[in-house]
């Protein structure tokens, strides 16, 4: 380590990384947040619990994408669990709010414990890399079919962003993402499809809740929780940077992120875990061209989830104003890079070719069983086919 230069935050930072920070931002926040929303009124909280939500959850982010990210010097980007919050809207039952909390305290420690006594790193060790990188390309590829997509209901909105960012990629490719978010909204605008009446400058206020917890707390929120997180969002997590040739240490990363989570789960963050399809947009070649300089990107991330937590209405409200076929556009296209570096090296390997196919298929199908995600169950079919066929390989 100590031949390697001293990298300096000021010195690394670009405009690309910031507006990749940015567009992360947007993507993560805009895809899901009404899904939390209703994760939180499904456990009966009130509308300025639902504001702490957004605080403690914007914070959470904000704190580890920026402390994980310098410490390491690597893009590290963390998000509140998607799967968990649609698991709370349709299995919360009549479990009190109290208790709710309590769920949500018992899940975070419960991955601190994953995180810091190396179980989880010890199970990502025996990850295939090819069957990492499939399920990572299927997690991806519905958003790069949404670019096209899009050009169904929004056509001129949506090809002119495609025409941009293929002149840009020829003529400048640090900026060709930039330059395609800013044309998507001068068209947006023109075509009068946004929508900033709405739009009002308010602080989010946090409120504590003392935790309780109960059997069915336990049972129906905190044990689900816990595992759909791990499977669903840190496994998909961990790939992404494995298959954008990061060498983070997972195990304090996952333990640290369960310590924020802890320490926030009273005001009302369910579930933090590594980002996976934002992540991808931080370690992309758009975020910029040295990977040594990405971790920036991830620390601008942090710092607009930090404004989305302190302005949680106000910037539910700017997102919301941007029309979903923007957002989808913006996503694909950030994405067209790492979801072809993640085809490639899923496919590179002939022995393990067939079975990070299936990882592919399986994850890229959106199949969920018992709750838990496409993602794993990709990882699992892959696996199985990795088992059945390396014999025949060898006998080959």
């Amino acid at each position: 380590m100590s031949g390697l230069p001293k990298r300096s935050l000021l010195r690394d930072a670009s405009l690309p990384a910031l507006m990749a920070g940015f567009i992360t931002v947007l993507v993560g926040f805009a895809s899901s947040a009404v899904i939390v929303f209703q994760a939180a009124r499904a456990v009966g909280a009130t509308q300025a619990q639902i504001a702490s939500w957004m605080w403690a959850l914007g914070l959470g982010m904000g704190i580890t994408c920026i402390g994980l990210s310098l410490r390491y010097r690597v893009p590290v980007v963390t998000a509140w669990s998607t799967p968990g919050a649609a698991m709370l809207v349709v299995g919360a039952g009549a479990v009190g709010y109290s208790d709710a909390i309590g769920a949500f305290v018992l899940a975070a420690v419960l991955g601190m414990i994953a995180g810091f006594s190396g179980l989880f790193a010890r199970v990502m060790r025996r990850v295939p890399m090819a069957l990492a990188a499939g399920m990572l390309a299927g997690v991806l590829l519905r958003f790069g079919l949404d670019v096209f997509v899009s050009m169904q209901t929004q056509l001129g909105m949506a090809l002119a962003m495609f025409v941009t960012w293929l002149v840009g990629r020829r003529l400048f490719a640090r900026y060709a993402v930039i330059a395609t978010l800013l044309v998507g909204i001068l068209v947006a605008a023109a075509q009068g499809l946004l929508h900033l009446q709405a739009v009002r400058l308010e602080l989010a206020t946090p409120a504590f809740t003392w935790p309780t917890l109960s059997w069915p707390a336990v049972i129906g929120i905190a044990l689900p929780l816990f595992v759909v997180t791990m499977a669903s969002q840190n496994i998909p997590g961990v790939a992404v940077i494995r298959a954008s040739g990061y060498d983070t240490p997972i195990s304090p990363v996952i333990g640290w992120i369960g310590v924020a989570n802890t320490l926030l789960a009273p005001f009302g963050a369910y579930g933090l875990n590594l980002a996976a399809i934002t992540a991808a947009i931080c370690m992309g070649r758009e975020a910029h061209e040295d990977p040594a300089r990405r971790y920036t990107a991830a620390v601008a991330a942090g710092a607009f989830y930090i404004v989305v937590g302190l302005f949680g209405a106000t910037v539910a409200a700017v997102f919301a104003a941007f029309p979903k076929e923007l957002v989808a556009c913006v996503a694909g296209i950030a994405l067209f890079g790492t979801i072809a570096n993640s085809l490639s090296m899923a496919l590179r390997e002939e022995a393990d070719r067939e079975a990070a196919l299936v990882t592919f298929l399986v994850t890229a199908s959106g199949v969920s069983l018992a709750g838990i995600g496409s993602a794993f169950w990709g990882l699992v079919a892959g696996a199985i086919c990795l088992l059945a066929l390396r014999p025949r390989m060898r006998q080959g």
